[in-house]
């Protein structure tokens, strides 16, 4: 998402730089590559199929690094996005911004091969991989525009943490229930070959509908897999809720605070499954 970045603004003050895709080598391609061979040996059934029709929509296979503006002007057709080059997180207001204006900022640096299965800070494949291919789908799309504006107009409250809570548990961890059973779409998911699987199929997280103040005021893990995972019934529901929602009065109440740790379950909560958090509760990845 964002962030407060020490990095230049550049000339157009909105952080973005050239992709430079000429100057990526050899083994950087082959690290893509890798990369997508290992999610395609997961992702079928398990993955949305508006993420696997984006892939193919946007021509997003194994062949190496794409091309930002290839990329762009083939998604633009589809739903008017384009993805631009930043040098890492950038400021919460050009996110807003950018994403507003149907502008998705990726990074453009791709991980090295001992990074495979775990990256503090996303890279080219997760942003690309990841998140672009919903990027396709117009409602999805309208939904991240949606999302940017009301980022923008938030921007005088004390209300980062919370919509930082919104992006995490649907663009980032987000899962739909659909008529083949649950599927998952958010990008961390489906760009991780490891949570990819126990977003679905492990006992130890929870699973719960999407509830638009719930979802703002809980907390989340940044360093492992979720405690909790929000299932919406549909992308209509996320737009629907973005926009007819006055989050002033939101705000007000939330004080840019949270009221739930990652593995809670309230009374009030449309319960899938309620996780034993046996990972969690192990260590996790520090076990």
């Amino acid at each position: 998402m964002a962030d407060t970045a020490p990095f230049d603004a550049g000339p157009n003050g909105d952080y973005t730089i050239d992709q430079n895709w000429s100057a990526y080598t050899a083994e950087e391609h082959a690290v893509w590559d890798l990369l997508y061979e290992r999610q395609m040996e997961v992702l079928p059934g398990r993955a949305a199929d508006e993420f696997l029709e984006g892939l193919t929509l946007l021509n997003l296979a194994k062949g190496g690094i794409p091309n930002f503006e290839t990329m762009s002007d083939e998604l633009e057709a589809l739903t008017g996005w384009r993805v631009v080059a930043v040098p890492g997180l950038v400021p919460d207001a050009v996110f807003f911004e950018h994403l507003a204006n149907r502008r998705f900022p990726a990074g453009q640096f791709i991980r090295k091969r001992s990074e495979l299965d775990y990256l503090q800070e996303p890279d080219v494949f997760h942003d690309v991989f990841g998140h672009v291919p919903m990027l396709a789908n117009p409602v999805f799309a309208d939904y991240m525009q949606a999302y940017g504006k009301g980022g923008m107009r938030s921007l005088e409250w004390d209300a980062l943490k919370n919509l930082a809570a919104l992006y995490w548990y649907t663009v980032e961890f987000g899962l739909i229930q659909t008529d083949k059973g649950m599927r998952i779409y958010g990008a961390g998911i489906v760009s991780s070959k490891s949570e990819s699987i126990f977003a679905l199929e492990d006992r130890s997280p929870n699973r719960i509908g999407f509830d638009l103040e719930r979802v703002m005021v809980t907390d989340y893990r940044i360093d492992d897999f979720q405690q909790t995972y929000f299932a919406v019934e549909s992308y209509k529901q996320l737009f629907d809720a973005t926009v007819e929602t006055d989050f002033a009065p939101l705000y007000d109440k939330m004080q840019g605070a949270y009221r739930f740790k990652p593995e809670d379950v309230t009374p009030t909560d449309r319960l899938i499954d309620k996780g034993t958090q046996d990972y969690a509760d192990a260590g996790g990845r520090n076990a």
